[in-house]
């Protein structure tokens, strides 16, 4: 706490001008010379709150990073920018205009409604991470539409808002949680939450077990630039049962219909690697129906077919070659094609990707794919290169 409010002085917010793009390498030499200057305390606040700003440039945007005030936890634990703004455009399309942020953390999801004209209540209970949020809010200008309070928010009444957003802890001190009942609050304070709220949102770790998703909840799996970042639970929003996966940017939107796991085949001229984002929301077949495909093997998420149809909801190769997994025929197969640039991807083997380039040494001026997977329960080496 005593260090950000030494950073929101005007000496403080000087400094940190002044040290934002420090070096990490020139630090020391840095601070040495500061400290002849200014008090040592804030000397070292303003450079950690530089290496912060630094780090979060690639969540938030350098505009915005070189502005706003983070915490080691706030920078890791905060939604990504683009994801946020998907969320609140989608509330604004749900009508939403006033929102209960509970467990707001630095403020990433407040920024971001705010910015798409809802007036936000921002809740945390921890004093310097609802400061951070303040001092946010306040340096983006959206202090008018955000309020910050630090409180329980199993404490906070959310009557009179539109909707509720729910971000639970989902992090303790040995790392990441996975039991949803263990979040901070558990998902079944969230989910009571939402239910009684007009329209409400849970972000939620993407691994969560669809069995454990409630069924008045529309579940949505988000990806970015092809990384999956978080799953969604809407509640109010006219789809309850239903999955979707959205790949951002975009943003583009698969909705589930139901259909029924694919059959295996055996392997096409092309191969399809689902977004992320649609595996998790287990919509594999949707993608298989979209390119006239089926499976390689019934446990894994690779799909063939014989045809090449484009879609954003998965990665298409040409595959040039097939083996049974044995290293010596696939370097044989390298050296002969003068591949030196080797993309491993595995899904249903234990090889490790850089185990298998030390082994094969590629070499040359040509570059390839190769697939560590199974095909109707055999281990095989598919090798290939992106469609064109």
């Amino acid at each position: 706490m005593n260090d950000l409010a030494l950073l929101l002085t005007p000496e403080g917010r000087a400094l940190l001008e002044e040290v934002r793009d420090t070096d990490p390498a020139r630090e020391l030499a840095v601070a040495t010379r500061l400290r002849r200057e200014h008090p040592a305390e804030l000397v070292s606040a303003a450079l950690g709150q530089a290496r912060l700003r630094q780090r979060a440039a690639a969540k938030f945007g350098a505009g915005d990073a070189e502005r706003m005030f983070f915490t080691p936890n706030g920078v890791e634990q905060s939604t990504r920018a683009s994801v946020a703004a998907y969320r609140a455009a989608r509330m604004k399309d749900l009508g939403v205009t006033s929102v209960a942020d509970l467990c707001c953390g630095i403020g990433g999801d407040a920024i971001a409604l705010a910015r798409a004209g809802i007036r936000v209540l921002a809740v945390d209970r921890d004093p310097l991470t609802a400061a951070a949020a303040r001092a946010n809010a306040q340096a983006l200008g959206l202090a008018e539409l955000i309020e910050v309070r630090e409180a329980d928010v199993t404490e906070v009444s959310t009557e009179g808002y539109d909707a509720v957003f729910v971000d639970p802890a989902r992090r303790g001190g040995r790392g990441r949680i996975f039991d949803p009942e263990a979040y901070s609050p558990p998902l079944s304070w969230a989910v009571e939450t939402a239910l009684g709220a007009p329209r409400a949102a849970l972000k939620i770790a993407p691994g969560i077990p669809h069995e454990a998703i409630p069924a008045e909840a529309e579940a949505e799996w988000i990806s970015d630039g092809g990384d999956v970042k978080e799953a969604v639970l809407w509640f109010g929003s006219g789809a309850p049962g239903t999955v979707r996966a959205t790949l951002l940017p975009g943003p583009r939107t698969l909705p589930g219909r139901g259909l029924p796991d694919p059959g295996v085949r055996p392997v096409g001229r092309y191969l399809y690697e689902p977004d992320g984002a649609v595996i998790r929301a287990h919509l594999v077949a949707e993608v298989a129906e979209e390119v006239g495909g089926g499976l390689l093997d019934a446990t894994i998420a690779y799909v063939t077919a014989d045809a090449l149809r484009p879609t954003p909801y998965a990665t298409a190769y040409e595959i040039t070659d097939r083996l049974p997994f044995n290293v010596k025929r696939l370097k044989a197969l390298l050296r002969e094609r003068e591949v030196g640039v080797l993309t491993v991807k595995k899904r249903g083997s234990a090889v490790e990707p850089e185990e298998l380039r030390r082994k094969v040494k590629p070499q040359g001026p040509n570059s390839a794919t190769v697939f560590l997977t199974r095909v109707a329960g055999a281990p095989t080496m598919l090798l290939g290169h992106p469609a064109r």
